[in-house]
């Protein structure tokens, strides 16, 4: 069943990460050291592994700062969602957002392209599925809209998904019976997916609460805990038939002099198969749902 040798790609989104200044409110500048998550203004610094970035336009034409549903429906669909409303629109997607993911969802475009061996990657609790969510994320909407299924606990204690919280502390401090995670335990769960998924999606988004709370204690732990398991996974996997796409919707934690989000450009950072072609591709988040058709179709 594994995918070992067929052409795939893994989208890992990171909320809130932005391309900053070399500041001592940066906690990438501050903390210091080679990072996949470290870019600055002026040039990336000590880029692991080889990875190509397209500094990713986030306004989108837009007044006003990115936020996460508007930005979120522009990754996941490849419509520019803040220009279609007239506004960034924050949270999650509205009636007219939604009816952008129904249609234009990556997920329905990839099966009605023929690759239909798709998986969004997240664990979602019980809660979930106990009740219809009064909020939806755009990526619910767009795995909905595909008629997909969703990974649920069951999923993660057989290491077939991961929580957004990779750790899985918070699960835990919940009350939920599962194992805590090393940053490696989430990368051979990730590789494993690759392997039998020509899509794949993982999201996650503690990093867009530390710049909104401004916590620079958890940025300290937290941020080199998740370049591992981004490193861990890109050694995990095998470069020569997979691509890796990291991006974000907004800047956020690049400046913790703030809680908002700001207008700093993210970045789009590819590796493996195609590297070259797909990063050349990108320079704004509209552009990624596209080149990620074009790479798989």
């Amino acid at each position: 069943m594994a995918k070992q040798n067929s052409n795939g790609l893994i989208l890992f989104f990171v909320d809130g990460l932005g391309i900053g200044e070399r500041k001592p409110e940066n906690p990438f500048y501050a903390l210091g050291g080679p990072d996949p998550l470290c870019h600055f203004v002026d040039g990336n610094r000590g880029l692991d592994l080889e990875g190509n970035v397209a500094a990713t336009d986030a306004c989108l034409g837009v007044e006003g700062r990115p936020q996460s549903a508007s930005g979120q429906t522009t990754i996941y669909t490849g419509i520019n969602a803040p220009k279609e409303l007239g506004y960034h629109k924050q949270g999650f997607p509205n009636e007219s957002l939604r009816r952008i993911i129904e249609e234009h969802s990556i997920f329905r475009q990839l099966k009605n392209a023929g690759v239909d061996d798709l998986i969004f990657a997240n664990t979602y609790t019980p809660k979930f599925f106990e009740r219809k969510p009064r909020w939806k994320s755009a990526t619910t909407c767009a795995v909905e809209a595909a008629g997909m299924p969703f990974c649920s606990i069951r999923d993660l204690l057989g290491r077939r998904s991961l929580f957004h919280d990779f750790t899985n502390r918070t699960l835990i401090k919940a009350g939920h019976n599962v194992p805590e995670f090393t940053p490696r335990d989430g990368a051979e769960i990730l590789a494993g997916l690759c392997r039998e998924y020509s899509f794949v999606l993982y999201e996650h988004f503690i990093t867009d609460k530390i710049g909104h709370d401004m916590d620079w204690e958890r940025a300290k732990t937290h941020l080199p805990e998740l370049a591992e398991l981004i490193r861990e996974t890109l050694q995990s996997i095998d470069l020569e038939y997979t691509t890796f796409v990291l991006t974000s919707d907004h800047g956020n934690i690049e400046d913790l002099s703030i809680r908002n989000h700001t207008r700093n450009k993210v970045p789009t950072v590819v590796w493996g198969r195609k590297k070259e072609v797909f990063a050349s591709r990108i320079s704004s988040l509209a552009d990624i749902t596209p080149a990620i058709l074009d790479l798989l179709t």
